[in-house]
Parts: structure tokens; C-alpha cells; sequence
């Protein structure tokens, strides 16, 4: 035997209120999950091992990043670049970048060689240089 729960009226009313906490709980979790996550996008994909330093300070967004590994590989913006090519690439990201400045990310492990090839370059485009480090926790 069936039962009619249902009023006499046969039509059914549509629901008026809407619950949104379920939404809102929802919408925070997405809005924790970005934010977490985004700090780590200024990461860049190239493992360098960076000297430590006692005092360091925020760089702007408009620098030209020179990255060298331990192997001796350099990376202009992000992009693998050869050794005889660095003047031409840094001097690429120069005409995107004008007030620009080179942060070199250069590892503890590679030659000073190198990281110097990258400084002469900077002084003659007229670039200012920053060496990147992370702060030492003494």
C-alpha cells in the first residue's frame, strides 16, 4: 500500500531558500588551495643549490633571471641557453624587460668563472646586478 505524503495541493512549490555554506566551504577550500600553491610558482624548474646570505631583500617582478647550475649550464629566463649565445639571449630579454636587471641564481657549487661571464655581460647592456642568495637562519 503506497502512501501520499504529499498535501492535498498536487502542485509542489519550488524550493525558495537556497543553502549556500556548502558553496562557501567550497569556495574557501579553492581559495586555500590557490594560495598555497602560488607561493611556490616563483620557483623556477632549475635545481640550484644558492648561497646563503644574513641579510637579503624582495626583487621586482621585471628582472631578467640568469641561472647557472653546478654543471656549468646556464638558463636565461627559465630557457636553456649556450654559452656563446648568453650575450644574445640576455640582450633578448633586455628589449622585453628595459628597466629590467639581471638576477643571477647561480649555484654555491658552480665556477666563479661563469657567474663572472654573466656579471660582464650585465655591466656592458648597463643592467643593474643582484646576486640571489637565501637568508641564512644563524
Amino acid at each position: 500500500m503506497a502512501r501520499n505524503f504529499r498535501r492535498d495541493d498536487k502542485r509542489l512549490a519550488p524550493l525558495s531558500l537556497f543553502s549556500q555554506s556548502s558553496l562557501t566551504d567550497i569556495v574557501l577550500l579553492l581559495l586555500i588551495f590557490f594560495l598555497l600553491t602560488s607561493s611556490f610558482v616563483s620557483n623556477f624548474g632549475i635545481q640550484v643549490n644558492i648561497p646563503k646570505a644574513e641579510t637579503s631583500s624582495v626583487t621586482q617582478q621585471d628582472y631578467i633571471s640568469v641561472a647557472i647550475t653546478k654543471d656549468g649550464q646556464f638558463y636565461v629566463d627559465g630557457n636553456l641557453t649556450a654559452q656563446g649565445e648568453l650575450a644574445l639571449a640576455i640582450r633578448e630579454s633586455r628589449n622585453t624587460k628595459p628597466e629590467g636587471m639581471i638576477v643571477l641564481r647561480a649555484d654555491k657549487d658552480a665556477k666563479v668563472d661563469d657567474a663572472v661571464r654573466v656579471l660582464n655581460i650585465g655591466k656592458a647592456l648597463q643592467l643593474k646586478l643582484v646576486m640571489a642568495t637565501e637568508q641564512s637562519s644563524y
